[in-house]
C-alpha cells in the first residue's frame, strides 16, 4: 500500500471542512481556547518562511481540540495599507484587484498546508462591511477627544508619498522601502495614545505569558522618565518656557538654552528681528537632517543664537536662547536646560560657541576647574556653587531640589513619556476615507453614524504623488455638511493600516453584524486572545496599538478585558543561505513545489522539526528529504500491520505480564507520550517533540512482533502485540497535530472512525515510565571511563561495589588511591583518585 501523498492530503482537507472541524460552536459547554495567528498582508504569495507562524497556530488550535476544548481560529486579511497599494502599482493592477486574487492564492496555499480556520468568520479590512467599523471607531475617539487634527513636523517618506507614524520609521528610514525619511509640516490626524502611556506602561506588568523581549521594547518606547517641569521666563516678558529635566541637581549650572528646530516659539521669537533669515535658513537646513545624525555622538553639536535670553529662576542669571541641532521635539519639551559642566553635548557646544561652563557638582575628595575642563564631569558627587544645597550628595539633592521649585513657584515633579500620539492620516488611495468633513460654517464635522461608510471610490489614479489621490475625485471630495447641509468637502486622507489592525481579532466573533461593531456579550466571554502567534517585528506598532484601542474600548464601555492578547508567542524567522528569503535576493523556497514533490505533512514536519519555533533557522533542503524518509517509515510500519491491529483482540496491558521487550517498548511509549505532551503544553519545542517520536518509532521498528507471534490463547498470549499497538496508534495520535493529513488516513486505516481529532489526547502510565534498568555513567577525576547497567533500585552501596568491580575502572585506578567516592543517585558515579 502505497503511501500517495498528493491524494490523501487532498481528501483529509475536504473532510475537515465538509464536518466543521474548525467551526467554533457557540453553544458549546467546553472551554473555550482563543488560538490566533496574525492576519497576513495579501500582498503576494507565501513562500515556506511565512509558513511557519501559521504552521505553528494550526499545531496548537489541533491540540487544543484533542484536549477537549470549544477552540476559535479564525483568519482574515489585512488588505489596505502600502503594502497591498505597493504590491498593486508593481503589478500594474487596481489594488482592489490585485488584493482578491492575492486573498484567492494564499487562500489556497494556506489550505494546501493543511491549515485549519473557521473560515465562516474571514474578515477582509479593505471590504465596506469592514472599514465601515474602523471609520466607527474614529468617530467614537473623536468623541472622546482621542482624534485630533493639528499641524506637525511629521515622517515623509519621498518613495511612497506619504506620512509615516514615528514608529514606521526605523534607523531614519521607511521600514517598507528602505528610503531617507524627511521632515515636513503638514496638518494631520492623530489618536490621543499618549494619554494612554501610563496604563500602557504598567500594565505591561499583568503580562506574564508574554516574551520579556516585547515587554522591554514596549517599555522602552513608552519611555517613561521622572524628573521636573522648571520654568524659566522669557527676559522682559512673562512668557514662560517650560523645560523638562531628569538631573534638576543641576540647574545652577545651567549657562544657555537650547530649543529643537521644530521648536514653536521659535517663529515667534525672529519674526522681525535681524536673526530671523539666519535663523530660519539653520532650521531649514537641520530639519533635512535625520534624528539619528542629529543626536549621534560623533555628530558636530550646531546651532545660532535667537537674539533672546531666559532667566534661570533659580539665581537670576540671563542665559542665551539657542536653536541647536542636537535638541529634539519628541524628547521632553523641546526645551533643554544646557549644563555644560555635566552634560558632554552642552560641554562641545559651549566650547564650540564660547559659552560659559560652571561646575555645580564635584568628586568627593577634589574639586574641578572649568577654565581647564576636557569633558564634562557626568559622575555623581557634591553640590557646590548651588546655594542652600551646597554641601549634599547630588543624587539626595534631587527630591529636595523639586520640593523647592514647587514651594517657589517656579516648577514641580513630573513625569515625561517618550511616547508620542499616533499619526493616523495617510496621503495614499488604499485605505479606509477618514469620517470628517470640512464646512466654512461648521469648522470641523464628523460624518454621521448613519452614513457609514465614507465608500472609498474605485475609479482613482492611484499612483503616489505627494497629496492624496482622493483629492482629485470631485464626486468623493464634495458633499454636504452634516450640521447645516451647506456645501462641504471630505478629509482626502485615509487611515493607517495599522488602525485595521488593532481591532481585528474583535470583529472575529461577529463577522457579519451589520447593526454593531461586535457582539459585547460573545467578546467579553471570548476575549482576550488566549494564544497570540506572530512576528517580534510587531512587537512596538501592531501590538502597542492593539493595546491602547483595547484599553480604549473597555474606558467607553465596549468591553470588560484590560488587555487583548493574554499569551504572545513570537516565532523566529527562517532564513535561506544566511538571509531574509527575498525574491530580489533569489532565495525563495515556494511551499507549492515542495507539495508537489513531497507533500504538506513533510514540509509541516520539517518546519517543525528545524529547530526551537523562537529561534531563527537555515532553510536545508537535504532536511526536507530526511522529514519525507521518516513519514516514509512510519507509513511502512503502520500499513505492513493494519490488517493486525484491526483484527486481533483488544486487551488491557498488565505491567506485571511483559517480557522485556514488550516492556521496555511499554515504558518508551509512555515516556514519550509525557514528553510531547510537556514539549507543546509548556515550551513550543516542536523540534524535541518530533526527535522523542522518531526514537520510538526506530524501537518501534526493532521490535516489529510478527502477526503470527499474536496468536494464542486469550489475554495473556496477547500482550505483546497490544503493547506494540498501542505504541503505533500513541504515535500516530501524537503525530496528528503536526502532520494530520498522514495521521487521519492511518488512523483509518487501521481500523479508526474519522476524524482522529475526535480523539482525546493520550496520558501515560506514571508506573510504566520507571525503567527496570538504567544506565549510569563512571567518571574517573571527572572523565567518563565506563558505563553500567544495574538494577533502577540500586543501592548506593551496591553501585559502588559494582563500580569497583568493573574492569576499566579497575584498569583506571591501579595503582592510585581513592580520594573521594562520590555517587549522584541513579545518575552518576565520580571517583577522585591521585
Amino acid at each position: 500500500m502505497e503511501y500517495k501523498f498528493n491524494e490523501i492530503e487532498p481528501k483529509w482537507q475536504s473532510v475537515w471542512d465538509k464536518s466543521g472541524l474548525f467551526r467554533m460552536d457557540e453553544n458549546s459547554d467546553k472551554e473555550k481556547f482563543y488560538c490566533l495567528v496574525m492576519f497576513p498582508y495579501p500582498s503576494g504569495t507565501l513562500h515556506v518562511g511565512h509558513g511557519r507562524n501559521y504552521i505553528i497556530g494550526d499545531v496548537v488550535a489541533r491540540y487544543k481540540i484533542m484536549k477537549g476544548y470549544n477552540v476559535l481560529s479564525p483568519i482574515g486579511w489585512d488588505a489596505f495599507g502600502l503594502p497591498a497599494e505597493n504590491a498593486a502599482i508593481k503589478g500594474g493592477q487596481h489594488p482592489s484587484l490585485s488584493t482578491k486574487n492575492n486573498i484567492a492564492i494564499m487562500r489556497e496555499q494556506l489550505n494546501r498546508w493543511g491549515v485549519g480556520y473557521d473560515w465562516d468568520r474571514e474578515v477582509t479590512s479593505c471590504n465596506e462591511d469592514y472599514y465601515k467599523w474602523t471609520q466607527w471607531i474614529f468617530l467614537q475617539l473623536y468623541e472622546n477627544d482621542l482624534a485630533y487634527r493639528k499641524k506637525a513636523p511629521v515622517n515623509w517618506c519621498p518613495s511612497c508619498a506619504t506620512v509615516l507614524a514615528n514608529e514606521q520609521v526605523v534607523d531614519d528610514v521607511c521600514e517598507r522601502c528602505d528610503t531617507n525619511v524627511v521632515q515636513r509640516d503638514l496638518e494631520q490626524w492623530f489618536f490621543r495614545i499618549s494619554k494612554y502611556s501610563e496604563i500602557l506602561l504598567d500594565d505591561l506588568k499583568s503580562l506574564d505569558e508574554w516574551p520579556d523581549k516585547v515587554k522591554t521594547m514596549q517599555a522602552n518606547w513608552i519611555g517613561r522618565s521622572e524628573g521636573a517641569t522648571i520654568n524659566f521666563t522669557l527676559e522682559g516678558t512673562d512668557k514662560i518656557v517650560k523645560c523638562f529635566t531628569t538631573r534638576s541637581d543641576t540647574i545652577y549650572g545651567v549657562t544657555y538654552m537650547s530649543l529643537a528646530p521644530e521648536h514653536p516659539l521659535i517663529k515667534e521669537l525672529v519674526t522681525g528681528t535681524d536673526y530671523e533669515t539666519p535663523v530660519q535658513d539653520f532650521i531649514d537646513r537641520i530639519i533635512k537632517q535625520s534624528r539619528i545624525e542629529r543626536t549621534d555622538e560623533g555628530t558636530e553639536k550646531e546651532g545660532i543664537f535667537t537674539g533672546k535670553y531666559v532667566i534661570n529662576p533659580v539665581n537670576g542669571e540671563k542665559c542665551p536662547l539657542w536653536v541647536a541641532n542636537y535638541a529634539l521635539m519628541e524628547y521632553g519639551t523641546g526645551a533643554v536646560m544646557a549644563v555644560p559642566a555635566h552634560d558632554q553635548r552642552d560641554f562641545e557646544f559651549a566650547k564650540k560657541y564660547n559659552l560659559p561652563i560652571k561646575v555645580v557638582i564635584q568628586p568627593q575628595d577634589s574639586s574641578i576647574d572649568p577654565e581647564v575642563m576636557k569633558e564634562a564631569y557626568v559622575d555623581d558627587g557634591i553640590q557646590v556653587n548651588s546655594g542652600e544645597f551646597d554641601g549634599l550628595n547630588n543624587r539626595a539633592a534631587i527630591p529636595k531640589f523639586i520640593e523647592f521649585f514647587k514651594e517657589k513657584e517656579i516648577g514641580d515633579g513630573s513625569i515625561n513619556y517618550r511616547l508620542r500620539d499616533w499619526l493616523i492620516s495617510r496621503q495614499r488611495y488604499w485605505g479606509a476615507p477618514i469620517p470628517m468633513v470640512y464646512c466654512k460654517k461648521c469648522g470641523i464635522v464628523p460624518v454621521k453614524e448613519d452614513s457609514l461608510p465614507v465608500v472609498l471610490p474605485e475609479h482613482v489614479e492611484f499612483k503616489p504623488r505627494g497629496k492624496s489621490p482622493l483629492a482629485e475625485i470631485d464626486e468623493f471630495v464634495n458633499t454636504s455638511c452634516p450640521v447645516c447641509g451647506d456645501p462641504a468637502e471630505r478629509e482626502t486622507d485615509t487611515m493607517d493600516t495599522f488602525v485595521d489592525s488593532s481591532w481585528y481579532y474583535l470583529r472575529y466573533l461577529s463577522p457579519n453584524d451589520d447593526k454593531s461593531i461586535f457582539d459585547k456579550e460573545i467578546v467579553n466571554k471570548w476575549l482576550p486572545v488566549d494564544q497570540y502567534i506572530g512576528g517580534i517585528e510587531h512587537a512596538i506598532l501592531h501590538l502597542l496599538y492593539s493595546r491602547f484601542i483595547t484599553k480604549v474600548f473597555k474606558d467607553i464601555g465596549l468591553i470588560e478585558f484590560n488587555e487583548p492578547f493574554k499569551n504572545l508567542f513570537t516565532q523566529g524567522m527562517i532564513v535561506k543561505d544566511g538571509n531574509k528569503m527575498s525574491k530580489s535576493k533569489g532565495n525563495v523556497v515556494s511551499p507549492d513545489e515542495l507539495i508537489e514533490k513531497y507533500g504538506a505533512d513533510t514540509q509541516r514536519l520539517y518546519t517543525l522539526f528545524i529547530s526551537p519555533p523562537q529561534r531563527d533557522a537555515e532553510w536545508n533542503d537535504r532536511g526536507v528529504i530526511g522529514s519525507s524518509r521518516f513519514l516514509k517509515r512510519l507509513w511502512l510500519l503502520v500499513v505492513s500491520h493494519k490488517d493486525a491491529i484491526k483484527s486481533i483482540e483488544r486487551c488491557s496491558i498488565d505491567l506485571e505480564k511483559l517480557d522485556g521487550a514488550s516492556k521496555e517498548l511499554y515504558r518508551k511509549t509512555n515516556v514519550t507520550i509525557k514528553k510531547v505532551t510537556e514539549d507543546i503544553e509548556r515550551s513550543w519545542h516542536f523540534n524535541t517533540a518530533i526527535a522523542a517520536i522518531m526514537e520510538l518509532l526506530n524501537v518501534a521498528e526493532s521490535f516489529a512482533v510478527p502477526v503470527s507471534s499474536a496468536k494464542g490463547d486469550g489475554c495473556e498470549d496477547l500482550q505483546g502485540f497490544n503493547v506494540f499497538r498501542e505504541c503505533i496508534e500513541s504515535m500516530i495520535v501524537l503525530l496528528a497535530p503536526l502532520v494530520p493529513h498522514i495521521c487521519e488516513e492511518l488512523w483509518e486505516v487501521t481500523g479508526h472512525n474519522p476524524t482522529i481529532f475526535n480523539e482525546e489526547w493520550p496520558t501515560y502510565n506514571e508506573n510504566a515510565i520507571e525503567a527496570d534498568e538504567i544506565e549510569i555513567p563512571i567518571q574517573v577525576n571527572g572523565k567518563v571511563r565506563s558505563r553500567l547497567t544495574v538494577p533502577a533500585d540500586v543501592s548506593d552501596e551496591e553501585l559502588k561495589s559494582l563500580t569497583l568491580e568493573d574492569i576499566k575502572i579497575k584498569e583506571f585506578l591501579s595503582g592510585k588511591e581513592i580520594k573521594k567516592f562520590i555517587v549522584i543517585q541513579k545518575k552518576l558515579v565520580n571517583i577522585v583518585a591521585k
